[in-house]
């Protein structure tokens, strides 16, 4: 008496293929909240009397590591008042701090967290 498997092959080649479904959908998961907190912080500093060019200054940037997905977002220095980055957002002696990125990236975490989660669903 024997046992006939029928499928086996499919299966395995479905599990194989998990890892790299899942880096796609993990990459596509990071990038879309790394745009959403672009735009929340930009929309955060808009309106700025002084800063008209700094929230397009605000960019992101999606890069895949050996340790992992990064998504980086802030302002780029090279556009106009870029270097005022870090000034805006934590004040100096003489001006008040206008928080923007750290409140944009508060407000975006669980969608980061709920991506992950659909990336992994998705990939099964």
């Amino acid at each position: 008496m024997g046992v006939d498997v029928i499928g086996l092959n499919i299966v395995v080649a479905d599990l194989n293929a998990f890892p790299t479904r899942l880096a796609v959908n993990a990459v596509k998961a990071v990038k879309v909240t790394s745009q959403k907190v672009r735009d929340d912080a930009r929309n955060r500093i808009k309106g700025h009397k002084y800063l008209p060019a700094y929230p397009y200054s605000i960019t992101y940037d999606v890069k895949v590591t050996a340790e992992g997905i990064e998504g980086e977002i802030g302002p780029d220095k090279g556009r106009a008042q870029g270097p005022l980055g870090n000034i805006i957002e934590y004040g100096t002696s003489k001006n008040a701090p206008i928080p923007h990125l750290g409140p944009a990236l508060d407000a975006n975490a669980e969608d980061l967290v709920a991506g992950i989660e659909i990336a992994v669903h998705q990939a099964m």
